[in-house]
């Protein structure tokens, strides 16, 4: 359920998951079951009335999150997601400023491309109002960064001086994002502060220790809301969590979440809380696809799927395992600048050399990728130039997986460094 096949028969390894979407493996038997059976019972209801597959998904889903998240409602992409969570927060506090992170991927709608800040995925157009972005911290590039400070289990090859539980590039990044709250956002506050748990179309990049705690104490200190975005970490990717957000120790107002939910078929959600929920009774709020019962079925599958193949457990297993092979690449070969990750969320950032870190550029980063799937294997591509591979396949991925994605890289890499490719 992680191979693809082409028109002639050849065989791919899928290590991207159809962009981090096919959570539990293509055509997963209990997921395709569980579409067919509901295709013939009920294919469409307004999401005015509620039928029995939403009923059964959204009490499934409530009970993996924190309890005071009770009230789901259901979309169809992270990107409307991602928009009603900023209405909810702006209706809630009566404030309009939200601040996100440079280099943040949220959508591609108006306002959610003005929450993305990675100029790839940007037009030419006025950015809708109120939105500003905070330095995001980059221990691999940062100024400030070292080898303690991450959730995972690889490092990045950087000198530290901080002592135990204490992080030099929490504190001076935290400082950049109080400057951007003074300079940007009037005296009576923001409405929210968005962030991905680790941002994933920026290349795998993971906030320092402790740093997601103080910025969401920060901005719930000042009456303002905290988004999480899960489109890419939820579901149990990240190996030791069920959600990403889990692991910085903090309890979101609004979480949203999208891709790997239905294994494929469109849907995205937004778990609040009642309070919050409340404010979208004041006018009427309709969404005609929101909770369609096919992609329910499938969404509630996924979730049985995830909690009987153990699935978060396997991320965690076999992604601490391609981890620490990959890391070897990092020790081995001199385009190889850092690898990052968490669980089944894996970024290997290419460069020119080790010393100055600029990125690899982009011909030589698609024939090392077209390489790879010349021999079978299917890679990501992230990052704001580009040059980061992006490991995100669906969670029941082997250790035999894992195996053949490192040995194909690692042969890949020894013809590139040779100057055979």
């Amino acid at each position: 359920m992680q191979w693809l096949y082409d028109h002639t028969g050849k065989r791919y390894l899928d290590m991207f998951a159809g962009i981090v979407t096919v959570s539990v493996g293509h055509c997963h038997p209990r997921v395709t079951e569980a579409a067919k059976s509901q295709l013939d019972k009920l294919i469409h209801c307004s999401n005015l009335f509620q039928h029995s597959a939403m009923y059964e998904y959204t009490r499934k889903l409530v009970k993996t999150l924190p309890p005071h998240l009770n009230v789901i409602y259901l979309v169809n992409s992270g990107s409307e997601a991602n928009e009603l969570a900023i209405l909810l927060a702006r209706l809630y506090t009566k404030k309009q400023d939200v601040i996100a992170f440079n280099s943040a991927y949220h959508g591609g709608t108006h306002l959610t491309q003005t929450l993305t800040a990675l100029a790839t995925y940007k037009y030419p157009r006025n950015n809708a109002p109120g939105i500003h972005h905070a330095l995001m911290p980059d221990v691999y590039r940062g100024i400030w960064g070292g080898a303690r400070c991450r959730y995972s289990p690889i490092q990045t090859k950087r000198y530290c001086e901080c002592p135990p539980n204490q992080c030099d590039a929490t504190n001076k990044s935290y400082e950049q994002l109080v400057n951007a709250f003074q300079y940007n956002v009037p005296i009576t506050g923001a409405a929210a502060l968005i962030a991905e748990s680790i941002q994933g179309v920026a290349g795998v990049k993971e906030f320092p220790r402790y740093f997601l705690r103080k910025a969401y104490e920060m901005i719930k200190s000042t009456d303002g809301l905290f988004i999480s975005d899960e489109v890419q970490t939820g579901f149990g990717r990240t190996g030791d969590n069920f959600w990403g957000f889990e692991m910085h120790g903090v309890s979101p107002d609004i979480v949203t979440m999208a891709k790997g939910i239905a294994n494929g078929f469109p849907m995205g959600a937004v778990a609040t809380t009642t309070e919050i929920a409340q404010v979208l009774t004041k006018a009427s709020h309709f969404n005609t696809f929101g909770g369609n019962p096919v992609s329910c079925a499938a969404a509630s599958a996924v979730l049985d799927v995830i909690k009987d193949e153990e699935l978060q457990s396997n991320c965690k297993e076999v992604g601490n395992y391609l981890l620490t092979q990959l890391a070897k690449l990092r020790d081995q070969f001199e385009i190889v600048g850092d690898v990052r990750g968490k669980g089944l969320m894996i970024g290997v950032d290419l460069v020119q050399n080790k010393e100055t870190r600029v990125p690899l550029n982009s011909r030589h980063m698609s024939h090392i990728l077209d390489s790879c799937k010349d021999i079978g294997l299917i890679l990501g591509r992230g990052g704001l130039s580009g040059n980061v591979i992006r490991i995100k396949p669906p969670m029941c991925v082997t250790m035999e997986d894992a195996k053949f994605t490192f040995d194909v890289l690692h042969y890949v890499l020894t013809k590139f460094q040779n100057k055979k490719l």
